[in-house]
């Protein structure tokens, strides 16, 4: 890498967005060519149609988002902890708006038959208008899920084995907690055991390391390092979920390398990696009527790759002694913990609530800037009403809050509008 020391390293932990859920996947018009492709095969619509297990789906959305004080302009449509002003005025003068599209969302989803004697192919397309990565800022269109499942085997794009989709609370804020395990990305997935009430599944997924390089350059022979991530093998990822009348428990796990590579004046490159991993548990619990409490709790070494919001996955570490007139320089995979508590409440069958806190804090390794992240937190509370089947109205009130290594911190409060339709049809 050729940036500098300062406020470099603080966009430097910004990175990881490049990695989450498959955003640096920008979707362009082939996109479009094969959803027409799909819809205007006589064949397929045919099969489809004797199996009635085809559906367009989606929904329109309009966020009116007003700051007390500011975040990154390229991330000003969904609260994240690691984008607020630390310190304040970094990103300008406070008290921004903004009114976005992006969460609009389309998708399609059914069955190919494959046979009286196999399972058919279920499969799901479906993408929004939220762009990431190079994208960021940008309204759109980006993959969210693309994959197709056969029996016990899945391929494609999808939720990893490591999250639980369904501790996300009924929220507006597009973005939500950050100390929940969040990330869609390309995987192949067997599915070992299936009831009505367990399921097993493992999984290798595409890896993706977030190495922040730190004050590496600063010590005696690395001056002119060039640090990149080293990606050799997949992620390992596992599963166990039961579902009962209550709601559900989740247990997964990740076993994964985090490697990185490093060039010094320009020699070739050298490698070196650590042992990434983490168990996740999680849980919906239903309490009164549609009531429910969600809760996660997740920890592990080098993972942030996975999170929703924060942190970095390997640093430089000082190592307890170096060759005479050099510092020892070595990695650390950076320890990390999330924590999601919320709960959802339905005043009637046209007014809901959601309540809650989250946080991810990392362990950071000594050879980290002082504007590195270390802890984000992230809590809400709303009311959303529902005027008519398929419509949706209501406000959100957030707080975060980022502190860096150093302790300085950075906090904003912000109110977010929506307006939600959404549409289908089964065919």
């Amino acid at each position: 890498m050729t940036t500098t020391a300062g406020d470099a390293s603080r966009r430097s932990q910004y990175s990881r967005e490049i990695l989450a859920e498959g955003k640096d996947m920008k979707v362009v018009g082939p996109w479009m060519l094969v959803v027409v492709g799909i819809l205007g095969a006589p064949v397929w619509q045919q099969a489809w149609a004797e199996e009635r297990n085809f559906e367009i789906y989606g929904f329109a959305q309009a966020d009116y988002i007003q700051d007390t004080k500011r975040v990154a302009p390229d991330w000003q449509d969904a609260f994240r902890p690691s984008k607020i002003a630390v310190p304040e005025g970094f990103y300008g003068s406070n008290g921004q708006a903004s009114v976005s599209v992006k969460q609009s969302r389309f998708g399609v989803k059914g069955a190919v038959p494959t046979g009286d004697s196999t399972p058919p192919i279920n499969f799901k397309f479906e993408f929004d208008f939220f762009g990431t990565g190079v994208d960021a800022g940008q309204t759109t269109i980006r993959l969210r899920h693309f994959y197709g499942e056969w029996g016990q085997l899945l391929a494609g794009q999808t939720h990893s084995l490591f999250m639980d989709i369904d501790v996300f609370p009924n929220v507006i804020d597009y973005w939500g907690p950050p100390g929940m395990v969040f990330l869609r990305l390309p995987q192949i997935r067997w599915t070992a055991y299936r009831t009505a009430n367990d399921t097993v599944a493992v999984a290798i997924e595409r890896p993706g390391n977030d190495v922040d390089a730190g004050n590496l350059r600063l010590v005696q022979g690395f001056e002119n390092a060039d640090v990149r991530a080293d990606q050799t093998v997949p992620d390992l990822t596992g599963q166990y979920r039961h579902d009962d009348t209550w709601g559900h428990y989740q247990v997964s796990a990740i076993l994964r390398r985090v490697g990185y590579e490093y060039s010094l004046n320009g020699e070739p490159f050298q490698k070196g990696n650590q042992t990434g991993w983490g168990v996740n548990l999680a849980g919906a619990y239903k309490t009164i009527g549609k009531d429910q409490l969600l809760l996660q709790v997740v920890y592990g070494d080098g993972i942030a790759s996975y999170m929703n919001d924060g942190g970095m996955d390997i640093a430089p570490q000082t190592l307890p002694s170096g060759p005479p007139g050099n510092l020892g320089v070595g990695s650390k995979a950076v320890p990390l913990t999330g924590i999601v508590a919320y709960y959802d409440h339905y005043w009637n069958s046209s007014l809901s609530s959601s309540i809650g806190y989250s946080f991810t804090k990392v362990d950071n390794s000594d050879l980290q800037e002082t504007t590195a992240f270390h802890k984000g937190q992230y809590a809400s509370t709303n009311l959303l009403w529902y005027p008519a089947d398929k419509v949706m109205i209501g406000g959100e009130l957030m707080w975060g809050k980022l502190t860096d290594r150093d302790g300085t911190t950075g906090d904003d409060v912000r109110f977010q509008f929506s307006v939600k339709y959404n549409f289908g049809t089964k065919l």
